[in-house]
């Protein structure tokens, strides 16, 4: 997962990250004049909005699961109504245009699948991506991955679009370069994940440019 900003990325289970913030250090949110759309598609999945009504599913199929969390920067949630907090938070956060985020489903009609999401600071997208369990391995988080790249640089304004993960999550390494992105580097001691435990990991660092 790459932990959601509140989402960026697994690298061992391509599981996303973020209900919780894991923007850059230095990273503060600015607001974003992009109205981003409510429903995106893809060849396998519909990617929406979240709504209140989400939270309970979102609890049920990975907001609690240890696992899913595992490179999160959020621990797993202890009821539905945590869920529900988050997803107001999604919707605040939206309405101030300082970060989107989108429901994974599949696109034929069936359970959630995850969460994809961004935040904003002028010229700089970074994003995270959650699936739960059952959704690992069958390429949805790089078809999720690559229609949020392409939906952040339809924002003219925007020139950097990144995401990071854990140098011990593979499977999400896999994803980013999947979804076109290019490895910049690893930076050392840069976040604590709280799921494993309270000294900074190294993340590796991957991004997408617009050329000038």
């Amino acid at each position: 997962m790459v932990s959601l900003p509140r989402i960026a990325a697994d690298s061992r289970t391509g599981r996303p990250a973020q209900p919780s913030s894991t923007q850059p250090r230095g990273f503060t949110e600015s607001t974003s004049e992009m109205t981003y759309p409510e429903r995106i598609e893809t060849e396998r999945l519909l990617l929406r909005w979240p709504i209140e009504e989400d939270a309970d599913e979102m609890f049920a199929r990975y907001a609690q699961d240890l696992e899913v969390c595992r490179y999160m920067s959020w621990t797993p949630h202890h009821s539905a109504s945590e869920s529900r907090v988050f997803v107001q938070s999604c919707i605040e956060q939206r309405q101030t245009g300082s970060s989107f985020t989108w429901l994974i489903f599949p696109i034929s009609g069936g359970p959630l699948l995850g969460s994809i999401g961004f935040g904003v600071k002028q010229h700089l997208v970074q994003f995270g991506y959650c699936l739960a369990r059952d959704a690992w391995g069958h390429g949805y988080a790089t078809e999720a991955a690559s229609a949020i790249v392409a939906t952040a640089f339809s924002d003219p304004a925007v020139s950097r679009v990144q995401a990071y993960c854990d140098v011990e999550n593979p499977a999400s390494v896999r994803v980013l370069a999947k979804a076109g992105l290019t490895f910049e580097g690893t930076l050392r001691r840069y976040i604590v994940l709280p799921n494993l435990g309270e000294v900074p990991r190294d993340v590796h660092i991957y991004a997408s440019v617009r050329e000038t």
